[in-house]
């Protein structure tokens, strides 16, 4: 999948300018404001009414009533609504949604809970399992570990590997979070300033980095902790 010539503009000054291809799994990274949350805000439709968007005739996303695209937003815990009970959330067959839960390793009892009831980690796990719902070919998610715990954030990154190798799917994984993505995704691409400047295979990229940006989201991510293993 390949976004060409993705431009966002606002009264007159381009806020992005960027292209990328989804080959399996790529992680679209930068600080704060740096474009990556617009970039995926274009891709969901779902950019300010101010904000201009350009793209190249050949995008070939279908983004028809969410068949060939899903979505997994950052924060499990505004996702879901607190008083609907989980089974109800679904818009699947009772059948379809059990083998979801299994997919996600999540117990079939959670169903009859209301999401205050379940942790970060189970409310991120249905969430995905909600994604999942149909069957789609490309998964957006936006920073799906920032509000998770240490330990949480790497059982729900081993999770999607497991069902990206299963299912099939492409992701976009936007985040800020260098160590996440290196457990993820295969390639990766930087953003700056609504530009990239730099992108390549991930594990080359950390062994490597030629720009001096990237080399600085690398030490502020891993410290002193080996990332070219």
């Amino acid at each position: 999948m390949s976004v060409s010539k993705l431009r966002i503009i606002y009264h007159e000054k381009e806020l992005v300018n960027i292209s990328f291809d989804i080959k399996s799994s790529l992680a679209l990274i930068g600080q704060s404001g740096s474009g990556k949350s617009l970039t995926l805000k274009a891709l969901l439709g779902m950019l300010p009414k101010e904000m201009q968007l350009e793209l190249e005739e050949n995008f070939d996303f279908k983004l028809v009533n969410g068949e060939s695209v899903a979505f997994v937003p950052q924060n499990p815990f505004t996702a879901l609504s607190p008083l609907t009970k989980i089974k109800k959330q679904f818009f699947s067959s009772r059948e379809r949604v059990k083998a979801l839960f299994h997919e996600v390793d999540l117990d079939l009892s959670l169903l009859e809970r209301f999401a205050p009831e379940l942790s970060g980690g189970q409310l991120q796990r249905v969430v995905i399992a909600m994604a999942l719902e149909k069957s789609p070919k490309l998964l957006l998610l936006d920073e799906p570990t920032t509000a998770l715990d240490p330990q949480t954030k790497i059982v729900i990154i081993q999770l999607l590997k497991r069902l990206q190798e299963k299912e099939a799917f492409k992701m976009l994984f936007v985040t800020h979070d260098i160590a996440s993505a290196k457990n993820l995704c295969e390639d990766v691409t930087i953003i700056k300033n609504g530009r990239i400047v730099e992108s390549g295979r991930l594990a080359e990229v950390l062994k490597n980095p030629q720009n001096e940006y990237t080399k600085m989201l690398i030490e502020a991510n891993f410290a002193n902790r080996n990332y070219r293993e």
